[in-house]
């Protein structure tokens, strides 16, 4: 499964008032866009409703509702808002859920960035908001862009220089400790490269304990079957859930590492090629995966070190961001409740 199968937000979130203070609970307004959203999403998950302003996340002197969520949503999508309403209840939960998460992890950075010292000066701020006036044609046709889109220029300039606040602190954070050694860069050139799998999969995104559990049995049935030596690719075209590969009976062709959630890409560089896994979850549901092959480098190190060495560093950074995060979330309480 690839990492991502629903773009939730269409820009950096806002983050708000931090911690330290007594939490401001966003409310939204009758007669406003937002509120009117709000009253349309609740007909989908009742919690959504305005007038119940549910809080999905408490940390620290922060809490996050259903209404900071849908005014974020609103703010992010501007005209494209109307589009949340054709999700399904299980993908907006999801949705809301995980959106309320990522602010209230926005927020522990952002006061944990102004109490460290970081500052964002005019001068970097207009030079990254010049970065984005060249990739649109100039600043007008940024601007232009934006308000075709119905996303506020002010609210997007405040999101970008929140961001450069966090990514400073990341940066103090991360340090020294991203350096690759060159026998990790030696490692990492001798293991394969890119695998190619079939899998099945019966989605649990939304599902009751019971409903998963029922699931889990199900797959276990579905696995047998596959052990026993029916076709695989019948069997994934027949019960898979997945759909951007159940019509080609579950196949994902030569994808790297990195590219697919972590559950699913540890099965399919370690499973023996040509065996089945065992039930593998991950966040959309069970899988079982079949390995038909991988492959290693082929082009010589020196051409591919430098690209090896980023890799590396990148995973070694996101590993200390991680971290980071998780400390600030146990140190402030975070706590997450459903919808």
């Amino acid at each position: 499964m690839r990492k991502s199968m629903i773009v939730l937000l269409a820009l950096v979130i806002s983050a708000g008032s931090g911690c330290g203070r007594e939490a401001e609970k966003v409310v939204l307004k009758e007669g406003t866009p937002e509120y009117a959203l709000a009253k349309d999403l609740a007909n989908i998950i009742p919690a959504v409703d305005p007038g119940k302003n549910k809080v999905l996340v408490k940390t620290g002197g922060i809490e996050i509702t259903a209404a900071e969520v849908v005014q974020v949503l609103h703010n992010n999508f501007g005209s494209r808002a109307g589009e949340l309403k054709k999700a399904d209840a299980a993908q907006l939960k999801e949705m809301f859920e995980m959106a309320a998460r990522q602010i209230a992890e926005r927020k522990l950075m952002l006061e944990q960035a102004k109490e460290s010292g970081q500052t964002v000066t005019e001068e970097e701020l207009n030079s990254t908001l010049g970065e984005q006036y060249e990739q649109f044609g100039g600043e007008q046709a940024f601007r232009d862009a934006l308000n075709n889109q119905g996303i506020s220029f002010d609210y997007v300039k405040e999101n970008i220089r929140e961001t450069m606040l966090i990514d400073k602190l990341l940066q103090n954070v991360v340090g020294d400790k991203a350096v690759v050694s060159e026998a990790e860069i030696m490692e990492s050139y001798g293991k394969d490269k890119t695998a190619s799998v079939r899998h099945i999969l019966l989605l649990t995104e939304g599902k009751t304990d019971e409903e998963k559990s029922a699931l889990h049995k199900r797959m276990e049935e579905i696995l047998a079957r596959a052990r026993a030596g029916e076709d695989f690719a019948g069997l994934a075209k027949e019960y898979s859930e997945d759909p951007g590969s159940k019509d080609s009976g579950g196949l994902y062709e030569d994808f790297g590492r990195g590219q697919m959630v972590k559950p699913f890409e540890d099965a399919s560089f370690t499973v023996p090629v040509g065996e089945i896994s065992d039930i593998v979850e991950t966040a959309y549901g069970y899988h079982i995966i079949k390995v038909e092959g991988r492959k290693k480098e082929t082009r010589p190190l020196e051409e591919v070190r430098a690209e090896i060495e980023t890799q590396l560093a990148d995973v070694k950074k996101q590993a200390v961001i991680d971290s980071f995060i998780k400390g600030l979330k146990e140190k402030s309480g975070f706590k997450t409740f459903g919808l």
